[in-house]
């Protein structure tokens, strides 16, 4: 005996049926792209390409205008004028033309100005201001020869090597030795005793000079003796502390035993200092006057000084220690 169908059930299933075709419809149709969409995918495809293939058209079409300008203009492109009010200052400086006479005569009175400027040149220095070139001497070394002539100078001078302390007093009381000028232009280094500051008359003469010469020089610098005379007692005992020192003794011992010897440091000095020291006793001692002996180790000059350098020149041209020469460029000559 067949079954029967309720209505009910037939209807439910009849729903389901057409909900499957519906959905079934749907997904096979193609779906209407929206306004929005449709101006988004023009954007993104056909106006890009558009926009690409105008800006090619339009630099080719400028291309081809500027070609044809320079074609007109036989190989040159034209420049478009630029209006005055966009001009810079340099070219309206070019372009001034003064609008009135007053402005005219202004505007030749700063040209006449600016040439004058241009033309001018400057005045010569005065000879004091203009610089010098400065040659160093050589350095006066002394040598066996010199040493052995200081001692033959000091016999021929009568000068007697100062034995000890006594013998020194007892010239001092006499007057055969003075004591070295010391002044705000020569000092005497502290260290040198009270009785050993002495030298003979025409060394204090020499002292005295050459101080006064350094100081116009070089203005308020001073010199520095280091020392003066010396006795043959003291001689012998520093020989034994220092072994740079001369002899007591014989043709070659030191020429400050007869107290016509001083040393004066070079400690101090600057190199033009000693080149003008130099340049100043070279002439008196090819004068025969002195003896100069640069010594390195105690660092000073050992200058001895003879009766000659007071007595008065014969010679009627103007003695060189009047004016002692200002200039470093000397003969390299070094006499004895």
């Amino acid at each position: 005996m067949a079954r029967k169908t309720s209505p009910i059930a037939l209807f439910g299933f009849g729903r389901v049926l057409a909900s499957a075709a519906l959905l079934l419809t749907a997904l096979t149709l193609p779906v209407a792209a929206s306004p929005v969409h449709a101006r988004a995918h023009l954007h993104a495809t056909g106006t890009k390409a558009g926009g690409k293939s105008a800006s090619k058209g339009a630099k080719a079409r400028k291309t081809v205008a500027s070609s044809k300008t320079r074609h007109k203009s036989g190989g040159r492109a034209e420049r478009a004028e630029v209006p005055p009010s966009r001009r810079g200052r340099s070219a309206r400086a070019v372009n001034f033309k003064p609008q009135s006479k007053a402005a005219l005569r202004a505007h030749s009175r700063i040209r006449a100005s600016v040439e004058s400027r241009r033309a001018h040149r400057p005045a010569p220095l005065p000879p004091a201001l203009i610089p010098v070139h400065f040659t160093m001497p050589p350095p006066l070394r002394g040598t066996h020869e010199s040493l052995v002539h200081q001692n033959q100078m000091a016999e021929a001078d009568g000068l007697e090597r100062i034995l000890d302390d006594a013998d020194l007093d007892d010239r001092i009381a006499h007057g055969s030795l003075v004591p070295v000028p010391t002044s705000a232009i020569l000092r005497i280094n502290s260290d040198l005793p009270e009785n050993r500051r002495y030298c003979r008359p025409w060394t204090a003469k020499f002292l005295n000079d050459l101080a006064q010469a350094h100081a116009s020089k070089f203005g308020g610098d001073s010199l520095e003796v280091t020392s003066a005379v010396r006795t043959v007692e003291y001689q012998r005992r520093l020989r034994h502390i220092n072994g740079n020192a001369a002899a007591a003794d014989g043709d070659i011992a030191s020429p400050h035993l007869t107290g016509g010897t001083i040393d004066i440091a070079k400690a101090g000095m600057s190199a033009r200092e000693i080149g003008w020291i130099r340049t100043w006793l070279i002439p008196l001692e090819q004068q025969g006057k002195i003896d100069v002996a640069e010594e390195f180790k105690q660092s000073c000059f050992h200058i001895s000084v003879y009766k000659s350098y007071s007595e008065p020149v014969s010679s009627p041209r103007k003695p060189v220690i009047a004016s002692p020469l200002d200039s470093a460029s000397i003969v390299g000559f070094h006499g004895r």
